[in-house]
């Protein structure tokens, strides 16, 4: 991805923003990762953004993709991660203790645990972040939107 590409895709993100009517305080864009164009907004009424468990901010990162794809032509494609005041990151921690969390339990009562019903990027989390354990399994059980991860212990 260009520099050029870039600036472009913030002044998209920033005029998409704009019509919005929200104030957002700043918009950070950093070097893209994996394909991935990382978006965040510092906005002081985040909630508007994020919506109930992260709904409308997953929906605003489907349309905002869409947009630029459309105004940044690019030879390769490329995915956005769009975050309000970090979220998203924060989320991500919080998912990847509760999951070290119940895998310990998991090992000392020798008993599967089931987490509550999540989205499937909250639900990767959990699965890579226990991933490298050789003593616990996990794997994702139900139907959307009732689809949760099930962390088992792993029979040596």
């Amino acid at each position: 991805m260009t520099q050029e590409n870039l600036e472009k895709i913030k002044e998209a993100v920033r005029e998409f923003f704009g019509k919005t009517g929200l104030a957002i305080e700043e918009i950070e864009i950093r070097e893209p990762q994996n394909s991935t164009i990382a978006i965040n907004l510092k906005i002081e009424e985040p909630q508007t953004l994020i919506g109930e468990r992260g709904q409308t901010l997953a929906e605003v990162q489907r349309l905002l993709k869409i947009i630029l794809q459309k105004k940044v032509p690019s030879e390769e494609s490329f995915y956005v991660n769009l975050d309000v005041n970090e979220y998203k990151k924060k989320k991500a921690e919080y998912l990847r203790e509760i999951a070290r969390s119940a895998a310990d339990e998991v090992i000392l009562t020798k008993k599967e645990k089931q987490l509550p019903a999540m989205s499937a990027f909250e639900r990767r989390i959990i699965h890579t972040e226990l991933a490298s354990r050789p003593d616990t399994e996990t794997e994702s059980v139900g139907q959307e939107p009732e689809r949760r991860v099930v962390i088992k212990p792993r029979l040596l």
